[in-house]
Parts: C-alpha cells; sequence; structure tokens
C-alpha cells in the first residue's frame, strides 16, 4: 500500500462496515499505510454521533449494511452543522450505486472486491483535499479575526480622533458625499445661527445655497476645494449677521474615501475667531 504524506498520517479515519473481515482488511491496510489514528465501527447508526465528537476527516462508508444503509448514515451526517464538508469515501460492491453515493454527497467510492493499490491511491488524494479544505477553514477563521480586530481597532482611533478635535475645536463636522451634513457636535447651530432642519442648506461649508451675510468670495473659494476633492486647513471666512455684527470662523476639513476609493464627504473642524458690533 502506498505510504501515507507526512501532512495526513494525523489524520483521523473512521472505518464503517458490517463485515469484521472488511474492516479488518482496511483498519490494516491503513495502518501499514503510515495512517497512526485509524477507528472503525460495525454499527451505522453510532456514525452520526461519532463524527460530531471526533470530526473525522475521512469516513470509509460501506453502503450495503443492515438497519441503516450508507445513503441514511449520509444524510444524517448533513446535519453536523460543525463540518459542512462531508469526508465520505463509500465502499460498494454495486456499479449502480457510484453515481447515486456522489450524487447524495460522497466525496469517492472504493469498489468491492478490494484493489489496495486504488484504495491507498484514493484514500491519499482525499486525504490531502480535506488538508487543503481544513487549511482554507482556518485561514477564513484567521481572517475574519483580524478584520475584526482591525475593525475594533479602527473604532477606538476614530472615538479618539473625535474626542481630540471636540477638545482643539468649538464643533466637529461629518458631510456626506453631497455636501449635507451627517454629524455636527458643539454650538455650531448656535454660531452659525442655522436651524437643524435646514442645515445641509445654509451651513457654510459646502452646502448648495449661500446663507444671507456669507461672505460670496470667501465660500466660493472654499467651494472650490471641496469641489477638487483636496483638504484645507485653517481656512477663514466670515459673515455679517441680520443686526451687523460680524463674525468670523477657522475651518480645516479632509475628504473621506471608501475602501475602493469612493468619495464618501468631508469631516474636519472648526472654530469661532471673534466677534464684533
Amino acid at each position: 500500500m502506498l505510504s501515507a504524506a507526512p501532512d495526513t498520517r494525523d489524520a483521523k479515519i473512521l472505518v464503517v462496515d458490517d463485515q469484521p473481515a472488511n474492516v479488518a482488511l482496511l483498519e490494516d491496510a491503513l495502518r501499514q499505510g503510515g495512517y497512526t489514528r485509524v477507528e472503525s465501527t460495525m454499527d451505522p447508526q453510532e456514525v452520526c454521533a461519532l463524527h460530531r465528537k471526533n470530526r473525522y476527516d475521512l469516513i470509509l462508508l460501506d453502503l450495503q449494511m443492515p438497519g441503516m444503509d450508507g445513503f441514511q448514515v449520509m444524510e444524517g451526517l448533513k446535519t453536523n452543522d460543525h463540518d459542512p464538508y462531508l469526508p465520505v469515501l463509500v465502499i460498494t460492491a454495486q456499479p449502480g450505486h457510484k453515481l447515486r453515493a456522489l450524487q447524495a454527497g460522497a466525496r469517492d467510492f472504493i469498489s468491492k472486491p478490494f484493489d489496495l493499490l486504488e484504495v491507498a491511491t484514493r484514500i491519499r488524494n482525499m486525504l490531502e483535499v480535506r488538508l487543503l479544505y481544513r487549511r482554507l477553514e482556518q485561514y477564513s477563521l484567521e481572517l475574519e479575526a483580524a478584520v475584526q480586530e482591525r475593525t475594533a481597532e479602527l473604532r477606538e482611533s476614530e472615538a479618539r480622533y473625535r474626542s481630540l478635535t471636540e477638545l482643539a475645536s468649538d464643533w466637529y463636522w461629518e458631510q456626506d458625499e453631497h455636501g449635507n451634513f451627517t454629524k455636527v457636535s458643539g454650538p455650531v447651530l448656535e454660531m452659525l445661527g442655522v436651524r437643524v432642519d435646514s442645515l445641509a442648506d445654509e451651513a457654510p461649508v459646502g452646502g448648495s445655497r449661500p446663507a444671507d451675510g456669507w461672505n460670496d468670495a470667501e465660500r466660493s473659494a472654499l467651494q472650490a476645494a471641496v469641489q477638487a476633492r483636496e483638504p484645507f486647513l485653517n481656512f477663514i471666512f466670515s459673515r455679517v449677521n441680520a443686526d451687523g455684527t460680524r463674525q468670523s470662523f477657522q475651518v480645516s476639513g479632509e475628504p473621506m474615501f471608501g475602501a475602493s476609493c469612493k468619495f464618501l464627504g468631508y469631516r474636519g473642524i472648526g472654530v469661532e475667531l471673534r466677534s464684533k458690533g
């Protein structure tokens, strides 16, 4: 019999057959091939419970057994949510059962009477595929954990960023790709003299319609930077209020982009510089 590959020798294998002679033959062939973790049962009703407990890398399953045939065993194995991959290599003396077994979820088949070279080759090939599947499963788990860790880091970083900007400024703001404010913290509403329901229209940073009293030249320069998707630092703009007082503000902002480089909007900070009568 072909020797097992070094990385498959510790594979967990279960032999299921109601004939003691067949079980002994397969167990002996497997151990001679270098497989060290081989178990067997002649009771097909034990298979599902054994697999849930041990998560076998390969199950050699006879199809013709009394009480519960191999097809019924495979249906039971499919209910194992912990292992969506069905690691079954069926054993049959009926050529007509091969296609049905594959359709039922078996990965391959062995014909009776046994050709031990064929048995060794099919077992080795299936275990190599199983090993790759396990590696992919582990990689997916590691990738998911890495994504969750990175997401938590980004959220923590974002929270720190907002906390620092709020401490260093009068207000923090975010706008979507259309120039509408989506987040505002601090007394910006009172400072700018706008209403919550009209913030997108009346606000001076990226809004679509000039508000009364704002310096048009300053506003146009700021909008040009926004339309060019450029960051701006310490940009100063001003307005004259209805009572004749003048307000000046300093604002800094940066564009936000998604993973596919899609423009998401702007975020930034602002401070009031002075207020004159």
